[in-house]
């Protein structure tokens, strides 16, 4: 790719209020994901029988999309195992005999939106179960509201599962709750409410009457088919929004055919009297990867020269092209070599400097000792990475693995950058100006609303000019070729000004739209602290001018940063017309990376465009194939003005590139889901983040597939 802001663009979430990839498209590409005994995708998405979830978990990275009908209900379900023990998936339901009721529209079915997690709490041994607690349409307007306790053991070709329900699952069941002998708020179930949708319904937590659920899966001789019976608790004669259900049984059963490793068919009979159907994608985010068969050899070992090179560009040329380094500055300080260079292709630094250093010995004399790798990000001093001349060569001409793999422990010193100037002999010396663009397809998708599928097909066009090492200039232009957002309409009851929902009439406004044209520059104005500045057109429907400042000390699991913007909102046209609304917005942030299982934390306290005031938490966690998955929530002081529920939330996957491609890259994109286009809790898109653009200060980064070096 040619477009050099692309890895600028990066960052851990962009709230829009679109997807840009579909997830089909996404698993296509995902590895295999071998189908196996007690994996199949419940009704409600995650993995289970039919209505019912069992305590199994998928394998660490799994990710599905699943689609299931049984009258009245259809079912989209996107499901993530995002650590061993903590399954989280986000659901759509369409009540097909039910209208929407807010818009008063007959065309439209009512639409439900949900959020589940299954946590286990017991691993499977020879003798016990394995055990796992979860909670069904947690956070959302709670008609399928549960929360359960269950247990699943396997015997052979025999799975089988039972558990304990509250809610949903128990709507058949009169047994006591037991937990009434500790407090009465367990004796009775609050009855869900649609106009509260997205409230935390805390004190129903296992509340009500319980009811026991399970079944069993059944591996038969034919590989591709497993069969699943199946008690269900429920009874169907309570169900929400007035939409009772006959039941002839409670048994349910039913059967997958696995198509492949990624797609299965699902079908079965419920209730003793409903057919169900359902299709599962699935893939693994956690091995995704392939083989960088289109990067360039590094190059052979030579000789050392007897006399240091003169033909700087010469060398330049060839560590851009074969270390993915744009160097912007080489010093000769004794017998040390000082490159100053921007990471440009692989994600690994230590991969880029074996490959420079590799080209650095072919052309420098036995009188340079060492190789000083100062790493910069659009002029902003990272991190200083040392090389041993003489312990690199010996490490790298061994046949021993062991040496070959521990090499970087012992050849490189990794030390925080440091403030003085570069010092000595002057080689090469390159602005850095330079103008890049690239043309590519773009796809806007909104899934999930009342007006249902919802897509723009556009051609965009990402140009950067940069003017020297820490300015630039980024614009990108957006010509529309396809799109139904003509059939976007807003219902919601919300009182706060529309800063977002007006999205239908920015993309169905103009053909040609300019969605990004702004100056950035950064600074570093200290050993951890950095600054950015920017103004113009931000996004889609704001222009401004705004700064941020972050302090991240060199490979610290905490950073702080604090942006303020004054913003107005953009004419429908894309152009560069304003129309009458403006406001300032702007967070201090927290970034903390946990320790535990690769989670990064992320708190934003501060306003948000629609003038409400609250806080975001992120949670994500980050796979060694370098994607990474996570969840939001949003929480504003806009109270009932908000709309529809009283907090914003999603999920959202984002995704290296040199995942898809045989050639290494450290650009990547995002794909997100939110149930909403809401106005309360909205952020400004912003296109740059100053901890995207420092993330090489993390010590992690630098063995990001270590292993390729020695493939």
């Amino acid at each position: 790719m040619t477009k050099t802001a692309d890895r600028r663009m990066t960052t851990l979430r962009r709230v829009t209020p679109a997807m840009g990839v579909s997830l089909p498209m996404l698993l296509a590409y995902a590895p295999l994901a071998h189908a196996e005994l007690g994996q199949a995708r419940a009704d409600f998405g995650g993995v289970g029988l039919m209505q019912t979830p069992t305590a199994r978990m998928a394998p660490l990275g799994d990710i599905s999309l699943n689609y299931s009908h049984v009258s009245p209900y259809s079912r989209y379900n996107v499901s993530v195992q995002a650590m061993d023990w903590l399954e989280a998936g986000f659901r759509y339901t369409s009540v097909l005999n039910r209208d929407y009721g807010a818009s008063g529209d007959d065309d439209r079915s009512y639409l439900d939106k949900g959020v589940d997690f299954k946590f286990r709490l017991l691993e499977e041994s020879r003798h016990l179960p394995t055990v796992a607690l979860g909670f069904r349409d947690f956070g959302g307007t709670g008609l399928f509201g549960s929360e359960y306790l269950v247990a699943s053991k396997r015997w052979y070709d025999f799975d089988f599962t039972l558990g304990l329900g509250w809610g949903y699952l128990a709507a058949g069941s009169n047994i006591g709750n037991p937990l009434s002998a500790i407090s009465d708020r367990f004796d009775k179930r609050s009855t869900e409410n649609p106009e509260q949708a997205g409230d935390f319904e805390l004190g129903d937590l296992f509340s009500g009457d319980m009811g026991l659920f399970g079944g069993v899966e059944y591996q038969t001789p034919w590989e591709p088919l497993t069969l699943q019976l199946e008690y269900d608790g429920n009874d169907y004669r309570s169900e929400p929004l007035d939409n009772p259900q006959d039941q002839d049984s409670p048994l349910n059963l039913g059967a997958r055919f696995q198509l492949n490793d990624n797609i299965a068919l699902s079908a079965g009979w419920e209730r003793g009297n409903t057919a169900m159907l359902g299709i599962t994608f699935r893939g693994n985010l956690a091995g995704w990867s392939q083989p960088k068969t289109g990067d360039p050899q590094p190059v052979p070992l030579q000789a050392a020269p007897r006399q240091t090179t003169q033909d700087w560009d010469g060398v330049t040329r060839e560590l851009q092209n074969n270390a993915g380094m744009r160097v912007r500055r080489i010093t000769r300080d004794d017998d040390e070599l000082v490159v100053e260079a921007e990471a440009t292709k692989y994600r690994s630094m230590l991969e880029s400097e074996s490959r420079a250093n590799r080209i650095l010995n072919n052309h420098t004399a036995d009188d340079i000792d060492t190789y000083r790798y100062h790493w910069q990000s659009v002029g902003m001093g990272l991190r200083d990475d040392v090389h041993d001349r003489r312990a690199y060569l010996n490490a790298a001409r061994s046949t021993a693995y062991d040496q070959q793999y521990h090499y970087g422990l012992y050849a490189s010193a990794l030390t925080q950058p440091s403030d003085r100037k570069p010092s000595g002999e002057l080689l090469y010396e390159d602005d850095l100006e330079q103008f890049s663009w690239n043309l590519s397809p773009g796809l806007n998708q909104n899934l999930g609303g009342p007006d249902g599928y919802l897509y723009q097909i556009y051609a965009k066009l990402d140009a950067e000019y940069r003017t020297d090492p820490n300015g630039w200039f980024s614009g990108q232009l957006a010509l529309n070729l396809a799109d139904n957002f003509d059939k976007y309409d807003y219902i919601a009851s919300s009182e706060l000004p529309r800063v977002r929902t007006y999205i239908g009439t920015y993309l169905d406004e103009t053909n040609l739209g300019i969605y990004n044209l702004q100056y950035t520059r950064t600074a570093r104005f200290g050993q951890d602290w950095y600054g950015m500045a920017y103004g113009g057109l931000l996004e889609m429907m704001y222009a401004g001018a705004g700064g941020e400042i972050l302090y991240r000390p060199f490979d610290s699991p905490v950073a702080f940063g604090i942006d303020l913007n004054w913003v107005k909102q953009r004419d429908f046209d894309q152009r560069f017309d304003m129309r009458d609304y403006d406001t300032w917005t702007g967070h201090a942030t927290a970034y903390i990376e946990t320790g535990i299982e690769d989670v990064l934390a992320q708190i934003s306290v501060g306003r948000y465009l629609a003038k409400d005031e609250g806080v975001t938490f992120d949670l994500s966690r980050a796979f060694d194939s370098g994607v990474r998955v996570g969840a939001w929530a949003t929480f504003t002081n806009a109270g009932d003005a908000y709309g529809e529920g009283s907090f914003d939330k999603g999920l959202y996957v984002s995704i290296p590139f040199d995942a898809f491609f045989t050639e290494s890259s450290r650009n990547g994109t995002t794909i997100a889901w939110q149930p909403l286009t809401r106005d309360g809790g909205a952020r400004l898109a912003r296109r740059y983040t100053l901890y995207g653009l420092t993330q090489d200060r993390d010590m992690g980064r630098y063995w990001d597939d270590y292993d390729k070096i020695w493939e």
